[in-house]
Protein backbone atom coordinates (compact mmCIF):
# COMPACT_ATOMS: atom_id res chain seq x y z
CA UNK A 1 0.00 0.00 0.00
CA UNK A 2 2.87 2.38 0.74
CA UNK A 3 3.87 2.35 -2.90
CA UNK A 4 0.51 3.77 -3.95
CA UNK A 5 0.96 7.13 -2.21
CA UNK A 6 0.91 10.09 -4.55
CA UNK A 7 4.40 11.05 -3.47
CA UNK A 8 5.87 7.76 -4.64
CA UNK A 9 4.15 7.29 -7.97
CA UNK A 10 7.05 7.08 -10.42
CA UNK A 11 6.67 7.78 -14.09
CA UNK A 12 7.07 5.02 -16.60
CA UNK A 13 10.56 4.22 -17.88
CA UNK A 14 11.38 7.68 -19.19
CA UNK A 15 14.30 10.07 -19.07
CA UNK A 16 13.81 11.85 -15.76
CA UNK A 17 15.71 15.01 -16.65
CA UNK A 18 13.83 15.44 -19.94
CA UNK A 19 10.53 15.00 -18.15
CA UNK A 20 11.44 17.57 -15.52
CA UNK A 21 12.73 20.10 -18.03
CA UNK A 22 9.42 19.99 -19.87
CA UNK A 23 7.57 20.63 -16.61
CA UNK A 24 9.75 23.66 -15.88
CA UNK A 25 9.11 25.15 -19.31
CA UNK A 26 5.35 24.85 -18.95
CA UNK A 27 4.86 25.81 -15.32
CA UNK A 28 7.59 28.35 -14.55
CA UNK A 29 8.20 31.93 -15.68
CA UNK A 30 11.54 32.13 -17.54
CA UNK A 31 12.85 34.90 -15.28
CA UNK A 32 11.94 32.89 -12.20
CA UNK A 33 13.60 29.81 -13.69
CA UNK A 34 16.77 31.79 -14.47
CA UNK A 35 16.91 33.14 -10.93
CA UNK A 36 16.43 29.69 -9.47
CA UNK A 37 19.15 28.29 -11.67
CA UNK A 38 21.55 30.95 -10.41
CA UNK A 39 20.57 30.87 -6.72
CA UNK A 40 19.25 27.34 -6.22
CA UNK A 41 21.33 24.42 -5.00
CA UNK A 42 22.34 21.52 -7.22
CA UNK A 43 22.67 17.84 -6.29
CA UNK A 44 24.80 16.03 -8.89
CA UNK A 45 24.26 12.26 -8.81
CA UNK A 46 26.59 10.31 -11.07
CA UNK A 47 26.25 6.68 -12.06
CA UNK A 48 22.70 6.13 -10.80
CA UNK A 49 21.45 3.08 -12.73
CA UNK A 50 18.66 3.55 -15.24
CA UNK A 51 15.31 2.51 -13.78
CA UNK A 52 16.21 3.48 -10.20
CA UNK A 53 13.33 5.19 -8.42
CA UNK A 54 14.68 8.50 -7.16
CA UNK A 55 12.94 11.49 -5.69
CA UNK A 56 13.29 14.61 -3.63
CA UNK A 57 10.78 15.73 -1.02
CA UNK A 58 7.26 14.88 -2.16
CA UNK A 59 7.89 13.56 -5.67
CA UNK A 60 9.82 10.74 -7.31
CA UNK A 61 10.64 9.47 -10.78
CA UNK A 62 12.36 6.63 -12.55
CA UNK A 63 15.89 7.52 -13.63
CA UNK A 64 16.52 7.64 -17.36
CA UNK A 65 19.80 7.17 -19.27
CA UNK A 66 20.64 10.91 -19.31
CA UNK A 67 19.92 11.70 -15.66
CA UNK A 68 22.77 13.33 -13.71
CA UNK A 69 20.99 15.03 -10.81
CA UNK A 70 18.58 17.74 -9.71
CA UNK A 71 19.01 21.52 -10.10
CA UNK A 72 17.25 24.69 -8.93
CA UNK A 73 16.64 23.30 -5.45
CA UNK A 74 15.45 26.02 -3.05
CA UNK A 75 17.68 26.49 0.03
CA UNK A 76 16.54 24.68 3.16
CA UNK A 77 15.66 21.20 4.34
CA UNK A 78 15.01 18.46 1.79
CA UNK A 79 14.58 14.69 1.76
CA UNK A 80 16.38 12.82 -1.02
CA UNK A 81 15.16 9.24 -1.44
CA UNK A 82 15.83 6.35 -3.78
CA UNK A 83 15.15 2.65 -4.41
CA UNK A 84 17.32 0.33 -6.45
CA UNK A 85 15.51 -1.65 -9.13
CA UNK A 86 16.16 -4.80 -11.12
CA UNK A 87 16.22 -4.59 -14.90
CA UNK A 88 12.90 -5.43 -16.61
CA UNK A 89 14.35 -8.70 -17.92
CA UNK A 90 15.14 -9.67 -14.31
CA UNK A 91 11.67 -8.98 -12.97
CA UNK A 92 11.87 -5.21 -12.47
CA UNK A 93 11.35 -5.46 -8.70
CA UNK A 94 12.02 -2.32 -6.66
CA UNK A 95 13.99 -2.57 -3.43
CA UNK A 96 13.25 -0.89 -0.08
CA UNK A 97 13.49 2.88 0.06
CA UNK A 98 16.50 4.72 1.48
CA UNK A 99 16.52 8.44 2.18
CA UNK A 100 18.56 11.19 3.75
CA UNK A 101 17.78 14.69 4.95
CA UNK A 102 19.83 17.46 3.35
CA UNK A 103 20.03 21.10 4.38
CA UNK A 104 21.12 23.04 1.30
CA UNK A 105 22.52 26.55 0.98
CA UNK A 106 22.08 28.95 -1.96
CA UNK A 107 24.20 27.90 -4.97
CA UNK A 108 25.55 24.91 -3.05
CA UNK A 109 26.65 21.87 -5.03
CA UNK A 110 26.54 18.37 -3.56
CA UNK A 111 28.22 15.58 -5.48
CA UNK A 112 27.56 11.88 -5.06
CA UNK A 113 28.55 8.72 -6.92
CA UNK A 114 26.42 5.58 -7.00
CA UNK A 115 27.95 2.68 -5.08
CA UNK A 116 26.80 -0.47 -6.92
CA UNK A 117 27.98 -2.76 -4.13
CA UNK A 118 25.94 -1.13 -1.38
CA UNK A 119 23.29 0.19 -3.81
CA UNK A 120 23.63 3.57 -2.13
CA UNK A 121 24.79 7.10 -2.88
CA UNK A 122 28.29 8.01 -1.71
CA UNK A 123 28.60 11.75 -0.97
CA UNK A 124 32.28 11.66 0.00
CA UNK A 125 33.16 13.40 -3.30
CA UNK A 126 31.48 16.54 -1.93
CA UNK A 127 34.52 16.96 0.32
CA UNK A 128 36.81 17.04 -2.75
CA UNK A 129 37.02 20.77 -3.52
CA UNK A 130 38.78 20.22 -6.84
CA UNK A 131 36.14 17.82 -8.11
CA UNK A 132 33.28 20.03 -6.96
CA UNK A 133 35.04 23.00 -8.55
CA UNK A 134 35.16 21.22 -11.92
CA UNK A 135 31.45 20.45 -11.62
CA UNK A 136 30.71 24.11 -10.87
CA UNK A 137 32.73 25.32 -13.84
CA UNK A 138 30.94 22.92 -16.16
CA UNK A 139 27.48 23.37 -14.68
CA UNK A 140 26.00 24.91 -17.84
CA UNK A 141 27.23 21.99 -19.92
CA UNK A 142 25.73 19.63 -17.37
CA UNK A 143 22.42 21.52 -17.30
CA UNK A 144 20.62 19.42 -19.99
CA UNK A 145 21.16 16.33 -17.83
CA UNK A 146 19.76 17.88 -14.63
CA UNK A 147 16.10 17.75 -13.75
CA UNK A 148 14.63 20.88 -12.12
CA UNK A 149 13.25 20.71 -8.61
CA UNK A 150 9.49 19.95 -8.76
CA UNK A 151 8.14 23.32 -7.63
CA UNK A 152 4.55 22.19 -8.00
CA UNK A 153 4.97 20.26 -4.71
CA UNK A 154 7.08 22.86 -2.91
CA UNK A 155 4.18 24.36 -0.95
CA UNK A 156 3.08 20.90 0.13
CA UNK A 157 6.59 19.97 1.28
CA UNK A 158 7.00 23.18 3.30
CA UNK A 159 3.62 22.66 4.97
CA UNK A 160 4.78 19.21 6.14
CA UNK A 161 8.21 20.28 7.42
CA UNK A 162 8.05 23.95 8.44
CA UNK A 163 8.81 23.01 12.07
CA UNK A 164 11.84 20.82 11.24
CA UNK A 165 15.19 22.60 11.30
CA UNK A 166 18.64 21.25 10.48
CA UNK A 167 19.62 20.75 14.11
CA UNK A 168 16.47 18.77 14.89
CA UNK A 169 16.73 16.61 11.75
CA UNK A 170 20.37 15.81 12.56
CA UNK A 171 19.46 14.82 16.11
CA UNK A 172 16.56 12.57 15.11
CA UNK A 173 17.96 10.81 12.05
CA UNK A 174 20.16 7.69 12.41
CA UNK A 175 23.85 8.20 13.05
CA UNK A 176 24.44 6.54 9.68
CA UNK A 177 22.63 9.47 8.05
CA UNK A 178 20.32 7.09 6.20
CA UNK A 179 16.60 6.61 6.83
CA UNK A 180 15.80 3.08 5.68
CA UNK A 181 12.37 1.57 5.09
CA UNK A 182 13.59 -1.82 6.33
CA UNK A 183 15.68 -1.85 9.48
CA UNK A 184 19.17 -3.29 9.30
CA UNK A 185 19.04 -5.81 12.14
CA UNK A 186 21.48 -8.25 13.68
CA UNK A 187 21.01 -11.01 16.31
CA UNK A 188 21.20 -9.87 19.91
CA UNK A 189 23.29 -12.95 20.65
CA UNK A 190 25.77 -14.47 18.23
CA UNK A 191 24.98 -18.16 18.53
CA UNK A 192 26.90 -19.66 15.64
CA UNK A 193 27.21 -23.21 16.96
CA UNK A 194 24.97 -25.62 18.87
CA UNK A 195 27.29 -25.43 21.88
CA UNK A 196 26.61 -21.68 22.00
CA UNK A 197 22.90 -22.38 22.44
CA UNK A 198 23.69 -25.00 25.09
CA UNK A 199 25.68 -22.44 27.06
CA UNK A 200 22.69 -20.08 27.00
CA UNK A 201 20.29 -22.90 28.03
CA UNK A 202 18.40 -22.49 24.75
CA UNK A 203 16.73 -25.31 22.79
CA UNK A 204 18.98 -26.98 20.23
CA UNK A 205 18.30 -26.34 16.56
CA UNK A 206 18.98 -29.94 15.60
CA UNK A 207 15.89 -31.22 17.44
CA UNK A 208 12.34 -31.18 16.13
CA UNK A 209 9.98 -28.45 17.30
CA UNK A 210 6.88 -29.68 19.10
CA UNK A 211 4.79 -26.54 18.48
CA UNK A 212 4.67 -23.28 16.57
CA UNK A 213 5.43 -21.42 19.78
CA UNK A 214 8.59 -23.45 20.32
CA UNK A 215 9.66 -22.75 16.74
CA UNK A 216 9.15 -19.02 17.22
CA UNK A 217 11.08 -19.08 20.49
CA UNK A 218 14.04 -20.60 18.69
CA UNK A 219 14.28 -17.73 16.24
CA UNK A 220 17.07 -15.32 17.16
CA UNK A 221 16.12 -12.10 18.89
CA UNK A 222 17.06 -9.23 16.61
CA UNK A 223 18.12 -5.65 17.27
CA UNK A 224 18.87 -2.72 14.94
CA UNK A 225 22.45 -2.47 13.80
CA UNK A 226 24.15 0.28 15.77
CA UNK A 227 23.85 3.64 14.07
CA UNK A 228 20.88 2.71 11.86
CA UNK A 229 17.98 3.35 14.22
CA UNK A 230 15.93 6.56 14.25
CA UNK A 231 16.61 8.53 17.42
CA UNK A 232 13.13 9.66 18.45
CA UNK A 233 12.52 11.09 21.91
CA UNK A 234 11.37 8.16 24.09
CA UNK A 235 7.80 8.52 25.30
CA UNK A 236 7.88 8.35 29.14
CA UNK A 237 6.88 4.90 30.37
CA UNK A 238 5.56 6.26 33.65
CA UNK A 239 2.94 8.99 33.37
CA UNK A 240 3.14 9.99 37.04
CA UNK A 241 5.85 11.49 39.30
CA UNK A 242 7.93 9.41 41.73
CA UNK A 243 6.17 8.77 45.01
CA UNK A 244 2.73 9.47 43.53
CA UNK A 245 -0.32 8.43 45.50
CA UNK A 246 -2.93 6.17 43.89
CA UNK A 247 -5.14 9.22 43.36
CA UNK A 248 -2.31 11.06 41.62
CA UNK A 249 -1.58 8.02 39.46
CA UNK A 250 -5.19 7.90 38.35
CA UNK A 251 -5.20 11.62 37.57
CA UNK A 252 -1.93 11.39 35.61
CA UNK A 253 -3.34 8.47 33.62
CA UNK A 254 -6.34 10.56 32.58
CA UNK A 255 -4.34 13.74 31.96
CA UNK A 256 -0.90 13.04 30.46
CA UNK A 257 0.47 16.54 31.08
CA UNK A 258 3.11 15.30 33.52
CA UNK A 259 4.47 12.85 30.95
CA UNK A 260 4.43 15.54 28.25
CA UNK A 261 6.23 18.03 30.48
CA UNK A 262 8.82 15.36 31.28
CA UNK A 263 9.46 14.71 27.58
CA UNK A 264 9.72 18.42 26.78
CA UNK A 265 12.07 19.11 29.69
CA UNK A 266 14.38 16.23 28.78
CA UNK A 267 14.43 16.49 24.98
CA UNK A 268 13.12 19.93 23.98
CA UNK A 269 13.90 22.11 26.97
CA UNK A 270 15.28 25.07 25.00
CA UNK A 271 12.63 24.95 22.26
CA UNK A 272 9.44 23.16 23.44
CA UNK A 273 7.77 23.77 20.07
CA UNK A 274 10.40 21.51 18.51
CA UNK A 275 8.18 18.64 19.59
CA UNK A 276 5.97 19.65 16.65
CA UNK A 277 9.02 19.34 14.42
CA UNK A 278 9.57 15.83 15.78
CA UNK A 279 5.94 15.02 14.99
CA UNK A 280 6.51 16.24 11.41
CA UNK A 281 9.81 14.38 11.11
CA UNK A 282 8.17 11.10 12.15
CA UNK A 283 5.31 11.67 9.73
CA UNK A 284 7.63 12.36 6.78
CA UNK A 285 9.74 9.29 7.59
CA UNK A 286 6.57 7.23 7.35
CA UNK A 287 4.69 8.87 4.50
CA UNK A 288 7.66 9.45 2.19
CA UNK A 289 10.39 7.23 3.66
CA UNK A 290 8.04 4.25 4.11
CA UNK A 291 9.35 3.69 7.65
CA UNK A 292 6.60 2.13 9.76
CA UNK A 293 8.47 3.05 12.95
CA UNK A 294 7.79 6.67 11.98
CA UNK A 295 4.06 6.04 12.06
CA UNK A 296 4.27 4.32 15.44
CA UNK A 297 6.15 7.22 16.98
CA UNK A 298 3.82 9.76 15.34
CA UNK A 299 0.88 7.90 16.86
CA UNK A 300 2.36 7.74 20.36
CA UNK A 301 3.51 11.36 20.34
CA UNK A 302 0.16 12.55 19.03
CA UNK A 303 -1.69 10.65 21.77
CA UNK A 304 0.58 12.24 24.38
CA UNK A 305 -0.12 15.74 23.07
CA UNK A 306 -3.85 15.30 22.63
CA UNK A 307 -4.45 13.78 26.06
CA UNK A 308 -2.63 16.43 28.12
CA UNK A 309 -5.44 18.59 29.48
CA UNK A 310 -3.46 20.84 31.83
CA UNK A 311 -0.77 21.40 29.20
CA UNK A 312 -3.47 22.60 26.83
CA UNK A 313 -4.31 25.37 29.28
CA UNK A 314 -0.66 26.28 29.88
CA UNK A 315 0.86 25.91 26.38
CA UNK A 316 -1.38 27.87 24.02
CA UNK A 317 1.19 28.29 21.24
CA UNK A 318 2.09 24.61 21.25
CA UNK A 319 -1.51 23.56 20.65
CA UNK A 320 -2.24 26.24 18.07
CA UNK A 321 0.80 24.88 16.25
CA UNK A 322 -0.41 21.30 16.68
CA UNK A 323 -3.69 22.10 14.92
CA UNK A 324 -1.81 23.60 11.98
CA UNK A 325 0.53 20.60 11.76
CA UNK A 326 -2.34 18.10 11.87
CA UNK A 327 -4.36 20.06 9.32
CA UNK A 328 -1.62 19.61 6.71
CA UNK A 329 -0.71 16.07 7.69
CA UNK A 330 -4.24 14.70 7.56
CA UNK A 331 -4.77 16.50 4.27
CA UNK A 332 -1.97 14.45 2.67
CA UNK A 333 -2.97 10.96 3.77
CA UNK A 334 -5.02 9.15 1.08
CA UNK A 335 -8.61 8.62 2.29
CA UNK A 336 -8.42 4.84 1.89
CA UNK A 337 -5.38 4.80 4.17
CA UNK A 338 -7.61 5.28 7.20
CA UNK A 339 -9.39 2.04 6.44
CA UNK A 340 -6.16 0.07 6.78
CA UNK A 341 -3.96 1.60 9.46
CA UNK A 342 -5.02 4.82 11.15
CA UNK A 343 -8.52 3.58 11.88
CA UNK A 344 -7.29 0.46 13.67
CA UNK A 345 -8.92 0.47 17.10
CA UNK A 346 -10.41 3.83 16.12
CA UNK A 347 -7.10 5.39 17.21
CA UNK A 348 -7.23 8.73 15.46
CA UNK A 349 -10.87 9.58 16.08
CA UNK A 350 -10.70 8.61 19.74
CA UNK A 351 -7.46 10.56 20.23
CA UNK A 352 -8.83 13.67 18.56
CA UNK A 353 -12.09 13.32 20.45
CA UNK A 354 -10.12 13.68 23.69
CA UNK A 355 -8.30 16.66 22.21
CA UNK A 356 -11.51 18.46 21.23
CA UNK A 357 -13.09 17.69 24.59
CA UNK A 358 -10.14 19.19 26.48
CA UNK A 359 -9.94 22.16 24.08
CA UNK A 360 -13.51 23.12 24.96
CA UNK A 361 -12.87 22.90 28.71
CA UNK A 362 -12.49 25.72 31.24
CA UNK A 363 -9.30 27.74 31.25
CA UNK A 364 -8.45 27.13 27.60
CA UNK A 365 -7.44 30.19 25.59
CA UNK A 366 -10.33 31.54 23.51
CA UNK A 367 -8.38 31.60 20.26
CA UNK A 368 -7.32 27.99 20.76
CA UNK A 369 -10.89 26.96 21.54
CA UNK A 370 -12.23 28.59 18.36
CA UNK A 371 -9.41 27.15 16.22
CA UNK A 372 -10.13 23.68 17.61
CA UNK A 373 -13.84 24.04 16.84
CA UNK A 374 -13.08 24.98 13.22
CA UNK A 375 -10.64 22.08 12.88
CA UNK A 376 -13.22 19.69 14.29
CA UNK A 377 -15.81 20.92 11.78
CA UNK A 378 -13.29 20.54 8.95
CA UNK A 379 -12.49 16.93 9.85
CA UNK A 380 -16.14 16.06 10.31
CA UNK A 381 -16.93 17.38 6.84
CA UNK A 382 -13.92 15.92 5.07
CA UNK A 383 -13.73 12.46 6.64
CA UNK A 384 -17.24 12.17 8.12
CA UNK A 385 -15.78 11.36 11.50
CA UNK A 386 -18.20 11.57 14.42
CA UNK A 387 -16.65 13.33 17.41
CA UNK A 388 -19.95 13.70 19.22
CA UNK A 389 -20.22 10.09 20.40
CA UNK A 390 -20.39 10.05 24.19
CA UNK A 391 -17.09 8.84 25.67
CA UNK A 392 -17.23 5.66 27.70
CA UNK A 393 -17.03 7.45 31.02
CA UNK A 394 -18.13 4.35 32.87
CA UNK A 395 -15.38 2.15 31.48
CA UNK A 396 -12.74 1.28 34.09
CA UNK A 397 -9.37 3.00 33.76
CA UNK A 398 -6.40 0.68 34.23
CA UNK A 399 -3.48 2.41 35.91
CA UNK A 400 -0.06 1.17 36.93
CA UNK A 401 0.82 1.38 40.60
CA UNK A 402 4.38 1.99 41.81
CA UNK A 403 6.27 -0.93 43.30
CA UNK A 404 5.17 -1.64 46.84
CA UNK A 405 1.87 0.28 46.60
CA UNK A 406 -1.28 -1.77 47.08
CA UNK A 407 -4.97 -0.94 47.32
CA UNK A 408 -6.98 -2.61 50.06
Amino acid sequence: MLGTHSNVAPTSNVNASTKLSAMATVDMDPEVARGLFEEGATVVLLGVPEGTELGIDYKSWQVGPRFRGVKMIPPGLHFLHYCSSNAPDRGGETGPRTGLFLTLKPREILLAHWDPTGEDLDFSATQNEDEVGRIREGLRDLDPFLGPYPYEVMRKWVSLTDRVNQELATRLQPLSGRVCAFSDVIPELQLTHTKDRDEQNLPRNDTECQSMREGLDRLPRMKPREGTELRFSPIPRHTYPPGATPAQITQCSLDLSYALDSLLEKHHQQQPLNVLGELQFAFVCFLIGNVYEGFEHWKRLLALLCRSEEAMRQRRDLYLGLIAVLYHQLGEIPPDFFVDIVSQDNFLTSTLQDFFQFASGPGVDGTLRKRAEKFKAHLTKKFRWDFEVDPDDCDPVVVELPDGVTLD
